[in-house]
């Protein structure tokens, strides 16, 4: 696969994903994390959206990265191809003429990290279908290597970029490095304050940039990443090399957090948005003035694990989402009846029995919501919502209730579009529906998304314009029930 980095601009950005199991019968998709595929959910290349590229073929997704400065990603999206590799991290820059703010830095790198299974993806898609739980990672890797097997090089005195992924499956991570300070300055899109940290929380889905001084004397340092919440605790190291060092790794690994979760949450109120950054910054509706915006509705969100026809799934207010041979946004388009119905999920938790279902829940086009995500669970849940970014307004402990909104941060949380909810706690979150199409909201937990942790927001607008939403693809794939109709001839 290749992807070019690109500036942000109004033009639209071609990718062309080859299709990585040439040789055999599998069908294949992609999608890029946090990129909003603004009026363009047609490329959002999920499920529920695409459909998959049939072998030996290629596909050419045109987007556009408008005002989405930052770090992020793309992998497979079909089944357990994700932990097969096939992904790889975008970085979009900004134009010349629009500062950011920090200096240049002297190089720019990508850490793409998380958990590495031994059995391949066919076996693992093999247990979750017998309806057994995922297995418990077998280690850890930094862009596809284990201890020591990646080196970053740089010059004594010069600062750098580090741009670090999480593209793991199921792990939240924690990223350090032996003898030097981060500083944080942006989240998925959006500049940062300038905060210093030790130790970073990455949790599943979610991309950080810091900047690194190399002002430690000349030899080699461990970059660690471990994991966080698990048993046991797993473990890599990439190296940092001083360009003039004759010295290689050495001493005790830095300290980093294993099951702390007050530590993580301190850490995660710590991240605030850059209000003086002179970058784009997303802006529905003045949505930068978020907290003078009283939103339409709330909508909670409550995960679960329960057991149904004797098999394992994970559900969304009490719906296990079952994909269509037909994508939903095909199915929507050409009127096709059956495939799903807007409004077969709650707003809210309904304490019912879990039920299997293609879940879709309806939202009107520039409407401004609270959506609350509530995890009774005793592990930590990573959420992501296709096609938008949104504020971070509070987390917490406990069962969230009206009340809970008094500590809400108005001002100056960051603006982005995974975020993770603690055990037994929640995350509200405040959003600008500003994009119409299709979107998928679902756990980054690959197993619990794969087992039905999902489900799919149609934001509707009645206009039915171009200028609301891009027309459907020329070259647009048409699978199931939409097989054999036509796109458009422009």
């Amino acid at each position: 696969m290749s992807v070019r980095k690109s500036e942000s601009h109004n033009q639209f950005e071609t990718l062309n994903w080859l299709n990585w199991w040439f040789k055999t019968k599998q069908v294949f998709s992609c999608t890029l994390n946090e990129n909003l595929q603004r009026r363009n959910s047609w490329q959002d290349g999920l499920s529920g959206t695409n459909c998959p590229i049939p072998p030996r073929k290629n596909f050419t997704y045109v987007l556009q990265v408008k005002d989405q400065i930052g770090s992020f990603f793309y992998f497979p999206s079909l089944a357990m191809h994700k932990a097969a590799g096939g992904f790889g991290g975008i970085a979009i820059w900004s134009r010349p003429r629009i500062p950011v703010p920090f200096p240049p830095p002297a190089g720019d790198f990508t850490l793409l990290a998380g958990d590495w299974f031994k059995r391949n993806h066919t076996y693992l898609r093999a247990i979750l279908n017998r309806g057994h739980k995922f297995p418990v990672p077998d280690g850890l890797l930094i862009n596809g290597r284990g201890w020591n097997g990646y080196t970053v090089t740089v010059d004594q005195g010069k600062t750098y970029r580090l741009r670090i992924s999480n593209v793991g499956l199921t792990t939240s991570i924690n990223f350090r490095i032996q003898g030097h300070k981060m500083k944080l300055i942006e989240v998925e899109g959006s500049h940062t304050l300038q905060n210093t940290y030790a130790a970073l929380d990455i949790h599943v889905g979610q991309s950080y940039s810091v900047l690194v001084t190399a002002d430690q004397p000349a030899m080699d340092y461990y970059m660690v990443v471990s994991s966080r919440f698990t048993k046991p605790v797993l473990t890599t190291t990439a190296v940092l090399h001083y360009s003039n060092s004759f010295r290689g790794v050495s001493g005790a690994l830095p300290w980093g957090p294993t099951d702390q979760i007050a530590w993580s949450l301190s850490q995660a109120r710590s991240i605030r948005w850059n209000l003086t950054a002179s970058g784009p910054r997303p802006n529905p509706q003045g949505s930068y003035h978020y907290g003078l915006i009283k939103p339409a509705r709330t909508i909670r969100l409550a995960n679960s694990a329960p057991i149904i026809n004797r098999m394992q799934r994970y559900a969304v207010n009490s719906v296990s989402y079952v994909p269509t041979s037909t994508p939903l946004k095909l199915a929507d388009y050409f009127r096709i009846g059956g495939i799903f119905n807007v409004g077969s999920i709650s707003d809210y938790p309904t304490g019912g029995g879990a039920y299997l279902q293609t879940s879709v829940m309806g939202a009107d086009f520039r409407s401004f919501v609270e959506i609350v995500f509530e995890n009774s669970e005793t592990t930590v849940q990573s959420w992501h919502i296709d096609g938008h970014s949104f504020f971070v307004v509070g987390m917490d402990g406990g069962q969230w209730t009206p009340a809970s909104r008094k500590g809400y941060n108005l001002r100056d949380t960051v603006s982005r579009c995974t975020t993770q909810v603690y055990p037994k706690s929640w995350t509200a979150i405040y959003m600008a529906l500003d994009n119409v199409g299709m979107w998928n909201i679902r756990s980054e937990d690959w197993a619990r998304q794969y087992l039905g942790q999902q489900f799919y927001l149609r934001v509707f607008s009645p206009a039915n314009s171009w200028r609301d939403e891009y027309p459907i693809p020329k070259n647009a794939l048409l699978c199931g029930k939409a097989a054999g109709r036509h796109t458009r001839p422009l």
